[in-house]
């Protein structure tokens, strides 16, 4: 269940992202894969600026800060 709560949690993290970073999204798997990597890079963020976040709504919430900074450093790649 955990598992399954995860993906969904990447997936809604991705969507959020590619939405906040004005339709930067990579389809239905794509913000899934963005959006749980986005939770490892928002949780080694949160944690190195001394956050924590708990919960459903921390999850999300961190996951998604994960993600827009991902998208923003693929469009800096994509630039050049």
């Amino acid at each position: 269940m955990n598992f399954i709560m995860f993906l969904i949690i990447g997936a809604i993290a991705g969507w959020l992202a590619g939405t906040i970073m004005k339709g930067r999204g990579f389809g239905l798997l794509g913000n899934m894969v963005v959006g749980i990597v986005g939770a490892f890079i928002g949780g080694f963020l949160f944690s190195a600026v001394g956050l924590a976040s708990y919960g459903l709504v921390g999850s999300l919430i961190t996951a998604t800060v994960g993600a827009v900074v991902l998208l923003f450093l693929i469009g800096l790649i994509k630039k050049t």
